[in-house]
């Protein structure tokens, strides 16, 4: 049974559920295509790059790379697509900037605020498969108050391997019923559930724009189900 006075720390999913990687992939693709004058459709550039995001993690759980840092997955997903949208002949300094887009990804409204709030009592912390670098530039830029950068570099795994889930608890010094899993997605939560965490389910009906079809809602076994963080804050009386 869930009970809020049992939790010390709060770990985030990021990518859809604390920044909205979409909308920011779209953004800065615009401004990159107006210094570069060129015509992409950014919505369907922003979702292709996206498909390859588990495939390319898949490659390492699967041991088919050994462990490999996000931005370079992303920039072997980036090299498959640029020649679908006529952007093979870019320089390298181009192809590097487009591929770093993911340093620099927008909160959603609600998440700078939201987790501020929850920072006054609980420990705050990404749980996320971006690495250390990739997740502190992030949080500089966009305000984000991370007590401490956990995920899939200090477990050298992605999720949902068990081993990010486990040494996240480990590093914190907590059993894993102390840890309250937040995140958009439950496929996520379900994992984070299987080992002892509780889990948070943030709607992010649009994270794949206005067309979404997958985790609009929170599946049966979640603690709690929330539109938004500062929501979770409320909910926890912070």
């Amino acid at each position: 049974m869930f009970d809020p006075a049992g939790i010390r720390a709060l770990t985030f999913d990021v990518f859809g559920t604390v920044v909205d990687w979409r909308g920011s992939v779209i953004r800065e693709g615009a401004e990159w295509a107006r210094d570069y004058g060129v015509e992409v459709d950014w919505a369907a550039f922003a979702d292709a790059w996206r498909m390859l995001y588990q495939p390319m993690m898949s490659k390492v759980r699967g041991g088919e790379l050994p462990w490999t840092r996000l931005d370079d997955l992303h920039r072997m997903a980036l090299d498959r697509i640029l020649p679908d949208f006529g952007l093979d002949g870019l320089n390298p300094d181009a192809v590097q900037r487009i591929n770093t887009v993911w340093h620099r990804l927008d909160p959603w409204p609600d998440a700078v605020a939201g987790l501020t709030r929850l920072k006054q009592r609980y420990v705050v912390a990404p749980l996320s498969n971006g690495h250390v670098a990739l997740i502190v530039n992030m949080a500089k830029r966009a305000g984000l108050p991370w007590d401490v950068v956990l995920g899939a570099e200090p477990a050298r795994a992605y999720k949902p391997d068990p081993t990010v889930y486990l040494t996240a608890a480990d590093m914190l010094g907590l059993a894993t019923n102390e840890i309250l899993m937040v995140a958009a997605h439950n496929s996520d939560l379900a994992a984070a559930r299987a080992l002892g965490l509780h889990t948070c389910f943030v709607r992010r009906a649009t994270e794949w724009g206005p067309g979404q079809t997958i985790d609009l809602e929170a599946e049966p076994g979640v603690d709690l189900a929330v539109e938004t963080i500062e929501e979770l804050a409320d909910r926890l009386s912070c």
